[in-house]
């Protein structure tokens, strides 16, 4: 990055995306109420920023922490608008993951897709491609989750089944289906 620090503004946009990607993955669960208050740590193997276009690029073995927060991928991109307020984050990896571990839990959330996505002025986290969410005793899995930050509401899509070349659809190909998985808990008392 020729020794160049990033802008005072683009470190806490870059910060508050982060923060809000990583305590909202997809479904309301509460992060460890001390990772917003630690020190944020990006790591890759290049980092490039573009002030014309408010755009910063961190690329190769991208590792993102804050407290108990870990995200990981391949490349991630933070747009900015032009009065440098975070528009919207994409990180992308084989695959992307997150982690955190969230209060009174000793079990961490965890997240994985192909490309997931923090939309800040829509309130949306978007996990695309082979998305996965384990939760304490919950896990689904579908080609996309989308998460609503405001309202704590979760969709999850399945991809359409594939076609053959020339658009004919066939019945032997099975679609893909979104799965839930619940957890039972074994210290339950009977009702």
């Amino acid at each position: 990055m020729n020794g160049r620090r990033l802008p005072r503004g683009r470190t806490a946009d870059l910060a508050a995306a982060i923060i809000a990607l990583a305590l909202t993955p997809a479904a309301p669960a509460f992060a460890l109420s001390t990772d917003k208050d630690q020190p944020i740590e990006v790591e890759a193997d290049s980092a490039e920023l573009d002030d014309v276009k408010n755009v910063s690029i961190y690329r190769g073995n991208v590792i993102v922490t804050q407290g108990s927060i870990r995200m990981t991928g391949d490349l991630m991109t933070v747009y900015q608008t032009d009065s440098d307020d975070l528009d919207h984050l994409i990180i992308e990896g084989r695959p992307a993951t997150y982690k955190q571990l969230p209060d009174e839990s000793p079990i961490y959330d965890e997240a994985e897709a192909l490309r997931m996505e923090y939309h800040e002025l829509k309130n949306k986290v978007i996990l695309i491609s082979r998305a996965v969410v384990r939760q304490e005793g919950l896990r689904f899995s579908g080609d996309r989750i989308e998460y609503d930050t405001e309202l704590s509401k979760v969709k999850a899509w399945s991809k359409p089944p594939a076609t053959p070349d020339d658009g004919s659809a066939t019945d032997e190909q099975p679609r893909e289906r979104v799965k839930i998985i619940i957890k039972k808990k074994d210290d339950q008392a009977p009702q």
